[in-house]
């Protein structure tokens, strides 16, 4: 398997240099040259066995230059500990046909454990196999999830250091504390005085630098990233949707073949991007419906084709999704354009000049017609919360519940009642305060006491996770501008020895 960068087709390279690149060099994004077809019989048939061995499947196809045994121990590697569900990722049932993908069963609570917990293996293995002795910097942006999930994968891996940046005040105190106390002498934790946006856009020009680039080769270093931008990141999370529907024929609640549609909660379109890869590779989907916050520019883009992040920037109470510069989205476009990457990177020096980049809605309706958008604001999320937990006893989430609206408000408007799978991406402890709120209860005290009174409310116990963080010290206290970023990862590249 080949992959080409979006912005220009002719880059060609194997999965190995795309994992440990993380994106082209002209600022493009790496797409597989084709999608493998699954044999969904297959896929039912592994799924019986567990995760484990579905994800083999899933994703040898893109790893081609991978022997089965590396395939094998990258994959036993990944999932074999730290997840405190057998199911790795178990579905719960709303109602006949609304079903719950928890994804937030690993070691961070976020699902951003089903990726980060194989990208480092991934890593590990393509430097081995094309031969890279150089360092590897990973940097990352994060708004919430992705920085302590990738914390936790690359912690103390050899020949590999990480930094991490976060929109300060941006985020959970759970997802900061998180972050801050993370032990690791490979890692650094920094705030960034601006939004996510600003953080991701800041991180993106660190790797377009070349001069840069030639600073850290003097130090045998190189750049790569643990986003979703990076392929090795964004592989790992088609599994679970060919997952999903497995468990879903194994239980008797469809039939191989039916289709049924995601909701899945979306910001930088990387989760809901694997799901329409998944569709190109065989999975009977019928619709994934793309929810997002106020922060609507992804619902705003499906209804009109007009993409324009230069509008007012909110923090909600879904900080995972408060983004308006939504990378994956480019991989889409790559197929919305099928495959002209001329006008793939006009549309993104469109982004990048005026904040804006507009398709034609004959194009888009066309090669998107899989993908239903909608929002909500967090008076409805919260009511969203309240709802589902005095109606059925199961407490989400609030990007679970953005996800929960914007499914009700489609079926209210389309009439389509087709089994959906609304995609989990967090624990609830991981945003206490703001479900106790929703669930109309008063808030007082730190982190950990509003933990304990939500455990009181819900009867679900507080995470190890979340009760682990109470007495660790706080590592990383730095408050930065973004232009601060590149000069401060050679002084922790320094200190990294």
């Amino acid at each position: 398997m080949e992959y080409i960068s979006s912005r220009d087709a002719s880059i060609n390279v194997r999965a190995s240099q795309a994992i440990i690149q993380g994106i082209s060099p002209d600022g493009g994004l790496f797409v597989p040259k084709h999608f493998p077809e699954m044999d969904m019989d297959k896929v039912i048939k592994l799924a019986k066995d567990g995760y484990i061995n579905l994800a083999k499947y899933v994703i040898a196809p893109y790893l081609d230059e991978f022997s089965d045994d590396e395939i094998e121990n990258i994959v036993n590697a990944s999932y074999g500990n730290g997840f405190d569900h057998e199911d790795k990722a178990p579905i719960n049932a709303l109602s006949d046909n609304q079903y719950v993908l928890e994804l937030w069963h690993g070691p961070t609570l976020a699902f951003k454990d089903m990726a980060l917990q194989m990208l480092p293996h991934l890593m590990k293995a393509s430097k081995k196999k094309v031969g890279d002795m150089h360092k590897t910097l990973i940097l990352v942006a994060t708004s919430g999830d992705t920085g302590k999930a990738a914390l936790e994968g690359f912690a103390n891996v050899n020949g590999i250091s990480i930094g991490v940046f976060y929109p300060y005040n941006g985020v959970s105190m759970a997802q900061q504390l998180q972050m801050s106390t993370h032990k690791g002498e490979n890692v650094f934790v920094g705030a960034i005085k601006g939004n996510f946006d600003d953080t991701q856009t800041a991180v993106k020009q660190v790797f377009a630098d070349k001069e840069y680039a030639k600073i850290l080769e003097q130090r045998n270093v190189k750049l790569s990233s643990a986003n979703s931008i990076n392929w090795g990141r964004l592989l790992p999370q088609i599994v679970y949707y060919f997952w999903a529907y497995a468990k879903l024929v194994i239980d008797g609640k469809i039939d191989n073949g039916d289709k049924i549609n995601f909701v899945v909660p979306t910001g930088n379109f990387g989760n809901i991007l694997a799901g329409y890869y998944a569709k190109q590779m065989g999975l009977p989907v019928g619709k994934l419906i793309c929810a997002s916050n106020a922060n609507n520019v992804l619902t705003e883009f499906f209804e009109s084709g007009v993409y324009d992040a230069s509008r007012e920037f909110f923090k909600t109470i879904s900080p995972s999704m408060d983004i308006l510069v939504s990378s994956n989205l480019e991989r889409l476009l790559f197929e919305i354009a099928s495959r002209d990457d001329a006008k793939v990177s006009e549309w993104m020096n469109g982004l990048n000049k005026d904040g804006k980049y507009e398709i034609n809605m004959q194009d888009l309706s066309e090669k998107t017609n899989i993908f239903v958008a909608g929002c909500c604001d967090d008076d409805k999320t919260k009511q969203t919360i309240k709802k589902v937990f005095n109606g059925s006893g199961y407490l989400m989430d609030t990007h679970t519940a953005v996800a929960k609206a914007v499914q009700d408000e489609y079926v209210a408007c389309s009439g389509d009642d087709s089994i959906a799978v609304i995609v989990s991406t967090a624990s609830p402890y991981k945003f206490s305060k703001d479900v106790l709120e929703a669930l109309g209860h008063v808030v007082a005290g730190d982190e950990f006491e509003m933990a304990e009174r939500l455990c009181e409310v819900s009867s679900l116990a507080v995470p190890d996770a979340i009760n682990s963080l109470k007495d660790l010290p706080i590592r990383f206290k730095e408050v930065m501008e973004t232009s601060e970023i590149a000069d401060r990862m050679l002084k922790f590249l320094d200190n990294d020895r």
